[in-house]
């Protein structure tokens, strides 16, 4: 039980990574001028533990240059895999992935929507390309030097109890700053941002030899996605982004959405759980399961229960309930906790399980080759460095106080943790250049998937993104609770039309609602 519990522990701090970022609209000149023809990429055996997650897959190394400012100086190489079409009668092209994170290794991807039941024919339509995007994995990894046993969480910042915790997590994230700065000792880290990566894309796409490329992001993936159409219009080919954040970056205002996203999912898992009362005791209505939460989350608060995995706060009760929302295969698990952190006795001493076993660590996540890293080192690093690098973030602690003040009272679940400070606050480099502009000139090939109730994207980003690509885009909003839609969920329709789109182009003629 043990193992278990801290399994489910780690998972919870990653999966929040998976989450997901506006990029510029850089001048034309900046991204269309002339360069040499990009050497094509010589497949070959993929590094050993690639190879057993994906048999099949191969893969090779495409040169991009550090800085894109300066497209003759350092030079680093994008890790890419891929799964060839086997029907090259069928083959139209090429169908570049991302997992989102920002973090997350896409190499393996490729394979992993195979298994998961992507279809025949959008397989024989495209040479499947996944990647660890710069920064990530295999890619010219950067790190921060977070410790295994440094107190860190990852992406969202700890539920603020009250104003004196804004003021303790604003301090922590000065600190996490002062970190990665001083372990950036290559100068790779500013150079890790959305717009260079939808740059490295262009490359990579001119490496395989095609004038376009089709793409399938998910969460960050869309901001990728929604980034590279708007900074190459004219080579993106098919583009399907799943699970939006709603613009081409993760910026404070993106942050407290997850505040809302837990309002509007919630009660997909407090009528699961109040149908299973007898079960799990946690309330035979969704008011008394919501009751229950936050009566859990206060007791915690005010004495942390000692499990075998480590003290379970209300923070980290808040974070692992959020993460049980992600699909409803969490939920059995997240009830089990529930359970019996209600049942552990805070005077006994006796240790409790305490957090969500989800049975699943975030896809791609490389173990740190220092054995005193934490094994999350390079995917945290590499979510604070898009996220912080990506848009200018509020600097003063005042802001966080009132995001926090606010959310607590209108997204009282969860508001008070992704309205705090993070260590963007005090990012020492911050942008070298604006946030993408998502750009609604161009081709009409932007299909838009969106569960109504996401915890971590809501319905509400989806909406946003087809607004600011306007004529461009269509936008497929399902009936459906969790996150993902596109093969990581089984609504009929969203699948149909995803599919339809990506083999036959066939962008519907205007937004479509899809029943449960």
């Amino acid at each position: 039980m043990g193992r278990r519990r801290g399994a489910g522990r780690n998972w919870a701090v990653m999966a929040v990574i998976g989450l997901a970022g506006p990029l510029v609209a850089v001048p034309a000149a900046a991204d269309e001028q002339a360069t040499e023809p990009a050497e094509r990429v010589e497949w070959g055996a993929c590094p050993e533990e690639v190879a057993a997650e994906a048999p099949g897959i191969e893969c090779g190394l495409v040169p991009v240059p550090l800085d894109h400012s300066d497209p003759e100086g350092a030079q680093i190489e994008i890790m890419v895999s891929r799964l060839a079409s086997q029907n090259p009668d069928q083959r139209r092209g090429v169908l570049m992935f991302n997992p989102g994170g920002p973090g997350g290794s896409g190499l393996t991807m490729p394979a992993d929507l195979v298994s998961r039941g992507l279809p025949a024919e959008v397989a024989d339509s495209y040479d499947l390309i996944g990647m660890d995007t710069r920064g990530v994995g295999y890619s010219a990894p950067i790190s921060c030097g977070f410790t295994a046993d440094q107190d860190y969480r990852g992406a969202i910042p700890p539920y603020a109890v009250d104003d004196a915790a804004v003021l303790d997590q604003a301090a922590a994230s000065e600190a996490v700053a002062a970190r990665c700065a001083a372990n950036d000792r290559d100068g790779r880290l500013r150079h890790v941002s959305t717009a260079n990566t939808a740059r490295d894309l262009d490359l990579i796409r001119e490496a395989l030899g095609e004038s376009k490329t089709s793409f399938y992001g998910a969460s960050y993936g869309t901001a990728l996605g929604a980034a590279y159409a708007s900074m190459f219009p004219e080579r993106s080919d098919r583009i399907v982004l799943d699970s939006n954040i709603g613009d081409t970056h993760l910026d404070h205002e993106g942050m407290r959405r997850y505040g809302l996203g837990a309002e509007e999912t919630f009660p997909d898992f407090a009528r699961w759980a109040a149908e299973r009362h007898d079960e799990y005791g946690l309330g035979d209505s969704e008011e008394e399961v919501r009751q229950t939460y936050f009566a859990l989350a206060e007791r915690l608060d005010e004495t942390p229960a000692d499990t075998v995995g480590g003290p379970v706060d209300g923070g980290l009760f808040r974070l692992a309930t959020f993460v049980g929302l992600y699909s409803e295969l969490s939920y059995p698990a997240t009830a089990q906790a529930w359970q019996e952190l209600r049942d552990s006795d805070p005077e006994a001493g006796e240790p409790a399980d305490g957090t969500p076993d989800t049975g699943a660590a975030v896809p791609g996540t490389r173990p740190a080759t220092d054995a005193g890293l934490s094994p999350y080192d390079n995917s945290w690093s590499v979510f604070l460095a898009v996220t912080c690098n990506d848009v200018e973030w509020p600097e003063d602690v005042d802001t966080y106080r009132r995001s926090v003040a606010e959310d607590r009272e209108r997204y009282p679940l969860f508001g008070a943790a992704s309205a705090n400070a993070m260590p963007c606050a005090s990012w020492s480099s911050g942008p070298s250049e604006p946030p993408v502009e998502v750009l609604d000139e161009g081709p009409g090939n932007v299909l838009i998937v969106q569960n109504r109730r996401d915890p971590v994207t809501p319905h509400l980003g989806g909406v946003l993104l087809d607004e600011k690509f306007g004529q461009r885009s269509r936008l497929v909003s399902v009936d459906g609770s969790g996150h993902g839609v596109y093969v990581n969920g089984d609504n009929a329709c969203a699948h149909d039309v995803t599919t339809a789109f990506l083999v036959g182009g066939d962008l519907p003629e205007q937004d479509i609602s899809c029943p449960a």
